[in-house]
């Protein structure tokens, strides 16, 4: 299973404006207290998303354990995987690193290109190492 960002990561990639299109495969929490730390998948056979005027649920389907039906895309925080977060950078992205750090831990590092410049990001987890490149990149966006 590939490994995916924290919440309290992915809930500072929405806050800084990252927007998501539920698609087959997304793994995503529901912000409510008694779903903490559930983490569900959107499949075409049980958790569709059905877009609207109003916005885009993303609905259980002959999920009974649940009590709920659906749940506003709004409620939902989208955990994107390593794959998604590098697509997301783009041109921007430079290269992945893999480093044994003190105490043989690994860390990787992801260089992206920030106005001409680059910067590093690092974590013991590769997602973990992309949303941060994402969310610089996202927060520099935004401030030009």
């Amino acid at each position: 299973m590939e490994s995916m960002i924290s919440t309290a990561l992915a809930r500072e990639l929405r806050e800084a404006g990252l927007s998501w299109t539920p698609t087959s495969g997304d793994a995503f929490q529901i912000a409510f207290e008694d779903f903490e730390g559930d983490v569900f998948t959107v499949s075409d056979m049980t958790i569709e998303p059905h877009s609207s005027p109003s916005g885009t649920i993303l609905g259980f389907n002959g999920t009974t354990e649940l009590a709920l039906d659906s749940v506003a895309v709004d409620d939902a925080l989208w955990l994107p995987r390593e794959d998604q977060l590098r697509d997301l950078l783009r041109g921007a992205f430079r290269s992945l690193a893999r480093t044994m750090g003190a105490g043989s831990r690994v860390a990787y590092t992801v260089v992206v290109s920030i106005d001409d410049t680059d910067a590093a990001h690092s974590s013991e987890d590769p997602a973990e190492a992309y949303a941060l490149a994402v969310l610089a990149l996202i927060r520099s966006a935004r401030a030009e």
